[in-house]
């Protein structure tokens, strides 16, 4: 069995592995994406200031209202849709996606995938 501390030890290596090739620049920023057991957070990054442009989670209140928990694949179609209107907003159409050390399955797919349909490229 793994205990605990490993498995944060080979996610943060595994984050580390991404990092080294994906870099958010202003017109392309980094679609950073963080999940939980119970929530899943996103935010748009420009790396060349350290800014983040914009985020959204399960744990915004608009979210809430449209999903009853945090942690499933529903809320992170949620979290998908909320990121890419509010980066339409802010005039950001393109960016780069980090998965953050998960892997591309579940609700990390499920997030990139609401994010594309509701207008972002990547």
């Amino acid at each position: 069995m793994i205990k605990r501390q490993d498995r944060k030890a080979i996610k943060a290596k595994k984050h580390l592995r991404v990092r080294k090739k994906i870099f958010g620049t202003p017109e392309r920023p980094r679609l950073s994406v963080y999940r939980s057991l119970n929530n899943i957070y996103a935010q748009i990054i420009n790396d060349v200031t350290g800014t983040t442009i914009v985020a959204a989670s399960t744990i915004e209140k608009a979210v809430q209202e449209k999903v009853a928990f945090g942690g499933n694949i529903e809320a992170a179609k949620a979290v998908g849709q909320a990121i890419a209107e509010k980066a339409k907003a802010q005039g950001v159409t393109s960016v780069v996606f980090d998965r953050g050390g998960s892997i591309y399955h579940g609700r990390i797919k499920a997030l990139a995938d609401a994010a594309r349909e509701a207008g972002l490229e990547f």
